[in-house]
């Protein structure tokens, strides 16, 4: 009786295997499902190995065949687990690119490493949708999860971009219209004759793009490695470099082949504020904060901004300015400034977020240390599509030289949003 007990568990866990893993919670091999199916796939073979050791212990199978049972439930584990990676890092079907995308970060790849390839490079970015011209003598556009890797290491390390809008441009300068005001309306009754009324004021904003380039190297022998990671790579070399050209641009560029920084602008007084200037209060000191209640400047700050965007609103100021700041306490010598309750948030005062970035002016006479705004309405970064490279092998043997270029433009498209603190009485 229990050899046919065995018989039947043995037969039964056959087709456990047979149909189980594979069938009711495996993937197609070609196109990996999301994360949450895998890892309930996962978690259900867990669970089927568990039960055949569970039942190897009470002695209904020998060690033996439960192993025979368990080998490909861990073998389906395993391919589970490889395709949630894939998926997760980017790579695979799971990638989000169409077959001209990856056909051409293939082709890339090769002659990133190589120097060589047999398809027409070009064209693969034509087809891929990255270029409309096939010319390689600018260099080859990186295929589209490079780039997205670049502007994802770049976007951490500024704080800019983490706090400006970001938009994409096709061209060589991204113009926009807004309305400065000056439209009219009335009130009427439901017979009384309509006056008409006065046209909205319209202002063109151009902010033109500069070159941005960063030319990282490596040797060819670390390139032939199969395990070196060239994307990865690619992305931090170009990212540290384009962000210490970018972060001051943002803050203090004069616009000339780079974006306008927000402090490059003209500055008044906020009660004599028009458009086309930044509006600024006083820290009621000529060359630091007031030495009696100096968070009423940030208040002051805070409240010359309309409250349709003090609602969206951060600080942005220096390191140096910043350890100032820590140090008020109110009349209960409670802290102004709030520790930020997770690590992916940032301390607070008066509710508000406050970053730094030490390309803001530090204390001084006449100068700038402070700025709030709401930053996706108040500044524009504009990203011309596409990175080119040039891969150069001879300039500097042993190492192959990554010429990289890239457009990017920047600038003030509401004045509205944004005011600066300045130290002066």
């Amino acid at each position: 009786m229990k050899n046919l007990q065995r018989a039947a568990l043995l037969a039964a866990g056959a087709t456990l295997v047979a149909s189980t893993p594979r069938a009711v919670f495996a993937a197609p091999r070609a196109e990996p499902q999301d994360a949450a199916s895998q890892i309930a796939a996962i978690n259900a073979a867990v669970t089927a190995m568990r039960e055949k050791h569970e039942e190897a212990l009470a002695g209904r199978l020998t060690q033996d065949e439960a192993n025979a049972l368990i080998e490909p439930i861990n073998a389906e584990i395993d391919r589970l687990s490889a395709a949630l990676t894939a998926a997760s890092l980017g790579g695979g079907a799971g990638d989000g690119l169409n077959a001209a995308e990856r056909e051409h970060r293939t082709a890339f790849a090769t002659w990133f490493r190589r120097g060589n390839v047999d398809a027409d490079l070009s064209q693969l970015a034509v087809n891929a949708a990255l270029t409309t011209q096939s010319d390689p003598d600018g260099g080859y556009i990186v295929p589209v999860d490079w780039e997205q890797g670049i502007d994802r290491v770049l976007t951490r390390m500024s704080v800019m971009r983490q706090l400006a809008r970001v938009v994409q441009i096709g061209g060589q300068t991204y113009k926009k219209l807004v309305s400065v005001g000056g439209a009219t309306s009335g009130w009427v009754g439901e017979e009384d004759d309509r006056e008409e009324t006065a046209t909205p004021v319209l202002r063109e904003l151009s902010l033109p793009s500069g070159e941005l380039y960063a030319n990282p190297a490596a040797t060819q022998t670390l390139l032939d490695d199969a395990r070196f990671d060239v994307a990865a790579w690619l992305a931090d070399e170009i990212s540290i470099s384009f962000d210490e050209a970018e972060s001051p641009a943002f803050i203090r560029g004069n616009g000339k082949n780079k974006p306008r920084g927000f402090l490059a602008y003209d500055a008044v007084a906020n009660d004599s504020y028009a458009w086309g200037k930044v509006g600024f209060v006083t820290t009621g000191a000529a060359a630091a904060f007031a030495s009696s209640n100096p968070g009423d400047a940030l208040i002051e700050l805070l409240f010359a901004l309309k409250q349709g965007y003090r609602n969206g609103a951060a600080f942005v100021t220096s390191d140096k300015t910043m350890a100032a700041i820590r140090k008020w306490k109110d009349g209960q010598g409670n802290y102004l400034w709030a520790a930020p309750t997770t690590s992916e948030q940032v301390g607070t005062i008066l509710g508000k977020p406050v970053y730094t970035d030490d390309y803001m002016d530090e204390l001084g006479a006449n100068k700038f240390p402070v700025a709030v705004a709401d930053w996706k309405r108040a500044y524009t970064i504009a990203d011309r599509m596409g990175v080119s490279i040039l891969r150069d092998p001879y300039t500097n043997k042993p190492f192959v030289q990554f010429y990289a270029t890239k457009r990017v433009g920047g600038g003030i498209t509401n004045f509205e949003a944004i005011k600066l603190l300045k130290c002066s009485t």
